[in-house]
This record gives structure tokens, C-alpha cells and sequence, in this order.
């Protein structure tokens, strides 16, 4: 608009000049006129004024017809500008001289087609990185300065969701002085993101939110040295907690488990060895106390390579029709001397006729009955009495085998019944040595041995009352 305006300043300069020159001369000619041509002096006059005012009108024209001439591509160059102000960055302009509006045109087409290429890689790029952001697993949730979320992936979306309603549920001893400052930051992520704002350097830390665990890094967003706000990147880590939770306390059960055998095998030997036995009775009772011992860390051995061949997948499974009905007989009769020596009355509950399941491991399916009723020995005191219950059932007209376990023990605390399968778990916390102690894996062996067979397992348990073992397996394999 400037240059448009200077444009038409000077032409209307140059055709005041020309009038003013025009109307000058011929005022200096027309008094010269009536001396110079006495009898054709009109005439002459008439025929000047004339060519005066179509020369005036001429040279008009001819000025107005310049101006239009440079003022069109100058013109476009404006509309092309004010294009690319408003986003279409693909606009050009069509201007062919060889004078240097062309050569301003050529330039202004270089810097939109160089611009329009940024923009373009801008844009793939900015496509890239949202598509990597929406399928992470992680959640991302970025900040400004003034703690307001300025971008998030749908995972941190919701994650934000989840958040924003713990305000209520944070202790005030957690709550910090500037968190009026930083409202729309999430409880959980305040008292980090205030770190990471005031340091200007990355920070990790495991935050606790119910019974859920997260892994939080948070880097500051720099910008000449100002620190403009922080991005965050958040991972649920419960089960990984979880895992190494269980880690830890099955290296101090197995700890314990495997130096107490240890122990007393050393003992008894060297008392043996030191021939400090008084009578030959005492020394049968050290040799059966070590022969029990080494019996006992031959189970542990074997529990091990069971549960890391499953975990494996190397278990190899031996499938013919069976009659269930012997299998629990047979188990039945090998705890019932056991019980008798701890005082428990051992029921079997059978039909007479046959449980047959057609397709079905035989060894492991005792294997299943034996951990459990381990442990319903263990866990049952004297007095009381365990049950061991098979018959047939329909389920949705399908038929199964269902096998119940039931003792009257001291049963299961009810936080602990959703993990007694998982490998390594103790309800009983308590590592000391006894009729109760175990590795934590005889579960979670029958929880393995029973998917094989694509049965399901049910435990419900009351403590004080008794811990009940459901056993539902399928009559057909493929059924």
C-alpha cells in the first residue's frame, strides 16, 4: 500500500508538471501570437488551444496507462503476500519481466516454494511424532510455565482423568506452598514437576497412587536458557513392584528354607561322625531326622524344576482316559496315616460310579491333589477335618469333573486370596520354621498343571473358618 501510494504521488506530481509547463507556454505564445501572425492570428489561436488540450489529454491518458502498468505487478505481489500471511503457502506469482520487479517476483516465488517445503516437512514431521505420541504405551503430558497441560497423548489423556479427582484424597503433609501456583498439575506429579521447574535438570521418581505404582521422568522444556515448562512421561510399573516384591521375599523364604535343612544336616552328620551319639536309638533318630531333611530339600529341587519348566513351556504332558475315582482313592490312602498322626480326619467323598475323563495327565493330576492336600495338612490343627469330594457336572451343557478340596484350617486372609497362585507368594508371612512352612510354589505348580488340562480352579476361604479348593475339569479335552 506504501509503495502504491508513492507510486501514484509521483505521477500525479509529473502531470502537474506537464499541465503547469503546458498552461506557461502557451500563455507566453498566445501573447505573441496577435504581433507575430496579424491576420491568421485567431485562427493560429483556435488550432494551439486545440493542440493543447490533446496533448494534455494524451499525455493524461498515457500517465494513467504507466501508473496501471507498474502498479498490476506490484499488486500481485501485495494479494500473493497477503496470501501467504492467511496459511496458503503455495501461492505464486506470475510475473515474467526481466526488469527488477521480475527479478523481486522470482524471489518473492523462491521464498514461498522454500517456505511451503518447511512447512510440509513441519508437518510430517509434526504427524510423525503424533502418531509415535498415540501409540505409546506410555502416557506423555507436557506442561508450560504455569503448569497448565499444554499436550498429551490419549494414555496421559486419561491418565489426567483419573488424577484430577485425588486433590481431596492427598494428605495435607504432602500439599506444598506453591500449590495454588500449579492447580492443573496432578496431585501425583506437583511436587516432581516443582522440582524439575526450579532445578532446570531431569527427575525420576516411583510414585504411589492407591494400589498402583508409576514411574514418572520428567525433563524441563529450555528455551535460551528459561525453563518454559516440563514434560513427563509416565509408566505403570505395579506389576514389575509387584514382581520384585515377590522377588525379594522368595529369596529370604527359599534362604531360609534351604539353610535350615542345610544346617541340620551338618549337625546331625558331624555328631554322627564325632561318634557323641549315647545310645544306638538316639543315632536312628539323627539318621531319620537327616533323611527327612533330605527329603524335604529333594521337594524344594523338584518344585523348582517344576515351575521353571512350566514357565518354560517344556512340560510334557501324557494323555490317556483315566478314572479320577483311583486317583483320589489312592491319594486319599497315602495322607491317611499322616493325618492320623495329626490328630485330622481325612474324608473321602466319591460317587461309585467311575469319573472318567478322556483325555488327562494321571501323575500330574495326583500331583494337583498332593499340593493340596499339603497343604490343607499343614494348615489344618488337630481336631479338625479335611474333605476330598468328586462328582460329575454340566456347565452350560458341557460335562465336567468337579473336585473339591475343603479343610477347616486357619484359612486365608482375604487380601491375600487373589495371589495364593501366583509363584512365590506366602500368605503366611511368617518365616519361621514349622508344620506350616512352605516354598510358596505348591500353588502356583497346581495352578500351571490345571490350565494344561484347560480346567479352572477356584479358592474360597474365611479365616478362622477353613479354605475350600474348587477343581473343575473338562470330561473331553477338546471339548
Amino acid at each position: 500500500m506504501l509503495w502504491n501510494s508513492v507510486v501514484g504521488k509521483l505521477w500525479a506530481t509529473i502531470m502537474l508538471l506537464v499541465a503547469v509547463v503546458l498552461i506557461i507556454l502557451g500563455v507566453f505564445l498566445l501573447q505573441y501570437i496577435d504581433i507575430w501572425f496579424n491576420e491568421d492570428a485567431h485562427d493560429i489561436k483556435i488550432l494551439f488551444i486545440v493542440v493543447a488540450i490533446i496533448g494534455f489529454l494524451l499525455s493524461t491518458f498515457f500517465a494513467f496507462f504507466l501508473s496501471a502498468k507498474i502498479q498490476q505487478p506490484l499488486l500481485q505481489l501485495k494479494n500473493a503476500a497477503d496470501s501467504v500471511s492467511q496459511g496458503n503457502y503455495s501461492t505464486r506469482v506470475d510475473i515474467r519481466s526481466t526488469d527488477e520487479i521480475g527479478e523481486l517476483a522470482n524471489t518473492f516465488n523462491h521464498m514461498t516454494e522454500q517456505l511451503d517445503k518447511l512447512i510440509h516437512d513441519l508437518n510430517h514431521e509434526k504427524n510423525h511424532l503424533t502418531s509415535i505420541l498415540r501409540s505409546m504405551g506410555d502416557s506423555v503430558i507436557t506442561f508450560d510455565a504455569a503448569g497448565q497441560v499444554i499436550l498429551t497423548n490419549p494414555s496421559g489423556h486419561l491418565l489426567i482423568n483419573q488424577w484430577s479427582g485425588l486433590k481431596h484424597e492427598w494428605h495435607d503433609d504432602e500439599l506444598s506452598n506453591n500449590d495454588a501456583h500449579y492447580e492443573s498439575v496432578p496431585m501425583p506429579l506437583r511436587e516432581l514437576y516443582q522440582s524439575v521447574m526450579e532445578k532446570g535438570h531431569d527427575l525420576s521418581e516411583k510414585v504411589h497412587v492407591h494400589t498402583n505404582v508409576w514411574s514418572v521422568v520428567m525433563a524441563p522444556l529450555q528455551s535460551n536458557g528459561v525453563v518454559r515448562g516440563a514434560v513427563a512421561v509416565i509408566r505403570n510399573v505395579t506389576e514389575e513392584h509387584k514382581l520384585e516384591k515377590l522377588r525379594r521375599d522368595f529369596v529370604a523364604n527359599i534362604s531360609h528354607e534351604i539353610r535350615t535343612p542345610l544346617s541340620m544336616l551338618q549337625g546331625y552328620s558331624e555328631a554322627l561322625l564325632d561318634d557323641i551319639v549315647a545310645s544306638p536309638e538316639e543315632g536312628k533318630e539323627l539318621v531319620q531326622v537327616i533323611h527327612d531333611e533330605s527329603l524335604r530339600m529333594g521337594r524344594l529341587v523338584n518344585d523348582f524344576l517344576d515351575i521353571a519348566r512350566m514357565e518354560a513351556g517344556h512340560v510334557e504332558m501324557n494323555f490317556h482316559e483315566i478314572d479320577l475315582c483311583h486317583v483320589l482313592k489312592r491319594v486319599h490312602r497315602k495322607f491317611q496315616v499322616y493325618a492320623k498322626e495329626r490328630e485330622v480326619r481325612l474324608q473321602l467323598d466319591i460317587p461309585n460310579e467311575p469319573l472318567t475323563m478322556l483325555e488327562a495327565d494321571e501323575d500330574r493330576l495326583e500331583q494337583v491333589l498332593t499340593n493340596l492336600l499339603d497343604n490343607a495338612l499343614r494348615h489344618t490343627p488337630a481336631g479338625k477335618s479335611i474333605t476330598i469330594a468328586g462328582h460329575q457336572a454340566d456347565v452350560n451343557g458341557e460335562a465336567f469333573i468337579q473336585i473339591m478340596v475343603r479343610d477347616e484350617g486357619q484359612g486365608i486372609p482375604v487380601e491375600d486370596v487373589p495371589y495364593v497362585f501366583e509363584r512365590f507368594y506366602k500368605a503366611d508371612k511368617a518365616r519361621k520354621r514349622g508344620a506350616s512352612s512352605g516354598t510358596g510354589l505348591g500353588l502356583a505348580i497346581v495352578k500351571n498343571l490345571i490350565d494344561l488340562h484347560k480346567g479352572r480352579i477356584v479358592v474360597e476361604s474365611a479365616v478362622g473358618v477353613g479354605t475350600s479348593f474348587t477343581l473343575l475339569l473338562p470330561v473331553d479335552y477338546h471339548q
